[in-house]
């Protein structure tokens, strides 16, 4: 049977094969690279996401955030204002907010200088009663501020966003729904400090056992500063007041960097109890 009109003589090269194949062949590499650039495009950016995820923050939710509860004293060693510089670099290094008592003394305004002068003053928000920054700056300021000119919010360029509220349960509850609307890993983490500071360490403790949060409690037990609270702990179970099974509420860490991570890996206890909260 003779060959179709359009190719040539049986045993003879098609020129015009040759060339649809040549320019096939040249389209498929044009496809192909096209295909990488888009792959580039859509994976570069995703990498970027990711290692931003790992460190603490998300493009696409909302930012980790950790509660400090802290002293206003900087105690007899320089080893707690050191750790709470520690802390301060660790929370700027994994790209983490702070939400704290407002305070800018003691361990409170170091941690919270520290972070702004290394993430910002968008990373700090402190959260303190009225009555508390006349305290603080006497009663005779009259310096302007965001709440009528009673008295001078601290510098936010120093210590970050400041918000003034009537009271302690306001602050408390604010700093608390901080941390609930948080990304993965927020939580709270105390440093030594008085009388408050345990205060607030504990209704955190014992709101997660009630089931209200689910978010990790990191005690920074900085010299042993916290081993006394451990030891009652241990006491309270052998006494049958605390179940064996809440004993990991409260988690001790030695560095600020094992506190950070001890969060990311916080998984609730079993032994919480399972009831429905409305409100804080």
């Amino acid at each position: 049977m003779a060959p179709p009109s359009d190719m040539g003589p049986v045993g003879t090269l098609d020129i015009h094969s040759v060339d649809n194949t040549t320019s096939f062949d040249s389209q498929l590499q044009a496809d192909l690279a096209f295909n990488e650039k888009i792959a580039a495009d859509i994976v570069a950016p995703r990498t970027e996401e990711i290692a931003l995820e790992v460190n603490g923050a998300t493009t696409d939710g909302p930012p980790r955030t950790i509660c400090v509860f802290c002293g206003a004293s900087s105690g007899n060693s320089p080893v707690y204002m050191e750790a709470a510089r520690n802390l301060a670099k660790a929370l700027h290094k994994h790209n983490i907010k702070l939400v704290y008592g407002g305070g800018t003394v003691g361990l409170m305004g170091e941690v919270a200088r520290t972070l702004v002068s290394l993430s910002g003053p968008n990373s700090v928000h402190g959260i303190i009663p009225e009555p508390l920054v006349v305290f603080e700056q006497g009663p005779d300021s009259k310096a302007p501020s965001s709440n009528g000119g009673k008295h001078g919010v601290p510098d936010e360029a120093t210590y970050g966003k400041t918000t003034v509220v009537d009271d302690m349960h306001t602050r408390k509850q604010m700093m608390a729904q901080a941390v609930m609307n948080g990304g993965p890993g927020s939580g709270f983490i105390a440093l030594p400090g008085g009388y408050g500071t345990l205060e607030e360490l504990m209704e955190v403790v014992t709101w997660n056992q009630l089931g209200i949060h689910g978010r990790g409690t990191i005690v920074l037990n900085i010299e042993g500063y916290w081993d006394g609270l451990l030891s009652w702990v241990d006491n309270s179970i052998s006494a049958g007041f605390v179940r064996e099974t809440n004993r990991n509420i409260i988690v001790p860490a030695k560095t600020a960097e094992e506190a950070v991570d001890f969060l990311s890996d916080y998984k609730p206890t079993d032994g919480r109890f399972k009831l429905a909260w409305k409100t804080l």
